[in-house]
């Protein structure tokens, strides 16, 4: 079984990462960051004795995902699991105060990026007779919250997309499934406040929210259903979260 995960050098694709390879899975995995990469794959190869493939392109590219995925091996192209993790929040701002560059990062990140994606390993996985897509969401695809506004917009755009792609692939015998987060403690919200650190540790300050391998235990979790089974779509939060802004804290 081969499992292609983007944004696998960090977080959620990182832990993904390490449940599949932990279980004898071959992996593709892509990132920006080419050192992280390549350090990523010496430690799966060595720990768990599978092979993996690197890599590195910047999704918000079409070309090089193209470029990416069309140099793989004749044995590399038949992916049996896709996990469109690559995503990103950037700023949080007022529709009137935002950011024009930012709105653009988060655009062509979670909406035009994931979509190279799926469609260059979509059309493989045709060619193959089968498939799994599963689509890394949040929250913020259900509901929308203050100062949300764009990274919100681009979330319930790819909340549509797993609806549309689940019927455009159905006749193929590819699976979809979204599985959406709340508040998860990554790198999300370093990135999101432009690498302020402090400013980040605030938003999970004086609360336990989800930890990544949570989420790439639930991504195992629907990989690994019967195949006349396919979980649609999951949201998973932390006990003490019950909608985007609603978080007891101590």
């Amino acid at each position: 079984m081969l499992v292609f995960i983007t944004g696998a050098t960090s977080g959620i694709g990182k832990s993904t990462a390490e449940i599949f390879a932990k279980n004898g899975y071959n992996l593709i995995i892509t990132g920006r960051r080419e050192e992280r990469l390549s350090s990523f794959k010496k430690e799966l190869e060595t720990t768990y004795k599978i092979k993996v493939t690197t890599l590195c392109f910047d999704i918000r590219e079409s070309a090089a995902v193209e470029s990416a995925i069309a140099s793989l091996s004749a044995e590399n192209k038949n992916i049996d699991i896709l996990v469109n993790n690559a995503g990103l929040a950037a700023g949080l701002s007022s529709i009137q105060d935002g950011s024009l560059s930012h709105w653009e990062r988060m655009i062509d990140t979670n909406i035009k990026g994931f979509l190279y994606t799926t469609k260059a390993v979509s059309n493989l996985m045709i060619k193959n007779g089968k498939g799994h897509i599963i689509n890394i969401g949040s929250i913020a695809g259900k509901e929308v919250y203050a100062n949300g506004n764009v990274y919100c917009a681009t979330k319930h755009a790819v909340d549509a997309l797993n609806k549309g792609m689940r019927i455009d692939l159905l006749a193929h015998n590819i699976k979809v499934t979204a599985v959406n987060p709340g508040m998860v403690e990554t790198e999300f919200s370093v990135v999101r406040f432009d690498g302020d650190e402090d400013r980040a540790k605030k938003v999970y300050m004086g609360m336990e929210p989800l930890k990544p391998e949570d989420i790439a235990e639930t991504v195992f979790w629907v990989a690994t259903r019967p195949a006349h089974v396919n979980i649609n779509d999951i949201l998973i939060m932390p006990t003490v979260q019950a909608t985007a802004t609603n978080v007891i804290r101590k």
